[in-house]
């Protein structure tokens, strides 16, 4: 793709939505963590449904790290895999203490050595919490970007790879959420809405849906 089409494809999502935020509720670091675990193969709606009350009665890695694991899972058991969700953010937070002193690491590194951590989590919590520019690849930002013609693999890896050569430096702090947002509310899985979308005369995959030469 060439490089004005990426600038363009940037600038259009930039200006419907200037100031991208996740749409998971927290108020700290390590919540934020919690909830980016919570929603793997979940949305975050349903996330968002459980952890107030989790939050309330564990706010940090301390008091959720010292709660029975039936505890958590009784609270968080509207959400898939709750089971070993729960298992994973118990056992993260009593990590996170002994390792850490409850704070979260800022390296990649150590941050995939927590349970129920991978790629895709390690990435958002850098990203939003520390402020780098990770550009984390979900279910969202895979099918956008291979619509887009953004990345041309099916490999989570190196897609993430190719969205982090691409997209101008400018735009990299708040990829991840411009593309997932679009690929929330736009770019649908099953429905998306090409006929209403601002980047359609620069996706191939919408110009093949509205037959657009």
């Amino acid at each position: 793709m060439k490089k004005i089409t990426i600038k363009q494809i940037f600038e259009r999502l930039e200006a419907r939505n200037p100031k991208p935020q996740t749409e998971l509720i927290f108020n700290s670091p390590f919540q934020l963590l919690v909830a980016v675990i919570l929603s793997a193969q979940t949305t975050d709606k349903a996330v968002n449904k459980v952890t107030p009350e989790l939050f309330k009665i564990a706010p940090c890695a301390s008091s959720l790290a010292r709660l029975p694991v039936e505890k958590v899972e009784g609270i968080i058991s509207g959400i898939g895999l709750f089971k070993k969700k729960a298992q994973f953010i118990v056992e993260t937070s009593d990590l996170l203490m002994k390792r850490y002193g409850g704070d979260l690491p800022a390296s990649r590194e150590e941050l995939e050595k927590l349970p129920g951590v991978g790629q895709k989590t390690a990435g958002v919590v850098l990203n939003i919490v520390f402020q780098q520019n990770e550009i984390a690849v979900d279910t969202h930002v895979f099918r956008v970007s291979t619509r887009l013609g953004l990345a041309d693999t099916r490999n989570i890896k190196k897609l993430e790879n190719q969205l982090n050569t691409i997209v101008p430096n400018r735009y990299k702090l708040n990829a991840h959420n411009l593309l997932l947002l679009h690929g929330r509310y736009i770019c649908k899985a099953k429905s998306p809405g090409c006929s209403s979308c601002f980047l359609k005369d620069l996706c191939n995959f919408g110009k093949q849906r509205l037959m657009i030469n």
